[in-house]
């Protein structure tokens, strides 16, 4: 059975297609909900006209499918709170230099 821990593994393992810096890290997800084989994810990215948003989620989408147990992964994009770089972790911001 899938669990939250498992799904946030899989989340760091998710690059930016742009920056190469795991959606986890760049503070993309807002939360993750598992409940039995279903996964809603909700997810921000760092503008809302983000040319390859199609494509993070749903390389989101995938990657999550494979874990053992998930049957259905819902993905809600949203933009309030809006993406700030306060919400990137220490590696991000590492990485980026702030």
């Amino acid at each position: 059975m899938a669990t939250k821990k498992g799904v946030m593994n899989v989340l760091k393992k998710i690059m930016d297609p742009e920056i190469n810096i795991s959606i986890a890290d760049l503070g993309l997800i807002y939360g993750v909900d598992v409940k039995d084989s279903n996964v809603k994810i909700k997810m921000t990215l760092t503008t809302p006209h983000c040319p390859m948003g199609g494509m993070i989620t749903e390389d989101v989408k995938n990657h999550v499918k494979k874990l053992k147990g998930v049957k259905n992964v819902e993905i809600e994009v949203v933009f309030d709170p809006p993406w700030s770089p306060e919400r990137l972790s220490k590696k991000a911001k590492k990485k980026l230099g702030f």
